[in-house]
């Protein structure tokens, strides 16, 4: 097959003390997975229907070096997640055959230009132009489900320049992984290489060019990063 230019590249991830990268498909976001970033965000949290929205795979970035600021934005916002990688998937996944689809976890940032997601919120329209943002999907490198204990409690946090502005534990996520796995895979196909961001405790805030980032979950991983000026 040939094409009128070259096909950007299939994103991906590294895995831990593995050679080969996992390809990435898709990625899905959970919105309002904890309670206490909900009422930050002024919002209640209704327990019988999670939501999503979607970012490009094409937005995905290593959570590691440089990552540049987003442009046209004035508050740019850090949350920290938990990320699940799915190795295999399906239509109507049952709840206790849920982690059998998962292949490995990682620390993840959704960044979020806030002031553009409240000003379609205000207007009724879509989050896109908020969420779906270049460098906006960050991950740490990936651990194999078979080296991670428990994936459904464990200190999750994000320090800033030395002190922390995020903390809680996966065991105050609204909807847990399963409940997520099952619900998504009723409204979607799920394949292998589908990431799960699966929500952001409270405090978060904005973040400047020159912020150093160290995100981390409890027997799943770490990061560290700089936010580096728009890219022009």
């Amino acid at each position: 097959m040939s094409f009128v230019f070259d096909p950007a590249a299939i994103p991906t991830l590294p895995i831990e003390g593995r050679e080969h990268e996992y390809p990435v498909h898709r990625i899905f976001c959970v919105g309002r997975n904890y309670v206490a970033h909900a009422d930050e965000m002024g919002v209640k949290v209704d327990r019988e229907s999670p939501f999503y929205f979607l970012k490009s795979a094409h937005h995905l970035a290593l959570a590691q070096g440089n990552i540049p600021m987003a442009p046209r934005t004035e508050n740019y916002h850090h949350e920290v997640e938990l990320v699940v990688a799915l190795g295999s998937g399906g239509r109507n996944i049952a709840l206790e055959a849920a982690f059998s689809h998962v292949f490995a976890y990682a620390v993840g940032l959704d960044m979020t230009r806030r002031d553009l997601q409240s000003a379609s919120k205000e207007r009724k329209r879509p989050w896109d132009t908020g969420k779906d943002v270049e460098f906006s999907a960050l991950s740490s490198p990936l651990r194999p489900a078979a080296l991670v204990a428990d994936p459904s409690k464990g200190r999750i946090s994000l320090d800033i320049n030395g002190g922390v502005r995020q903390e809680g534990d996966l065991s105050d996520h609204v909807w847990k992984i399963e409940e997520i796995i099952s619900d998504l895979s009723t409204l979607y196909t799920l394949q292998a290489g589908d990431l799960i961001f699966m929500g952001t405790p409270s405090g978060v805030g904005p973040v400047q060019a020159g912020d150093r980032l160290e995100g981390a979950i409890e027997g799943i991983g770490s990061f560290e990063l700089t936010m580096a000026p728009v890219l022009v």
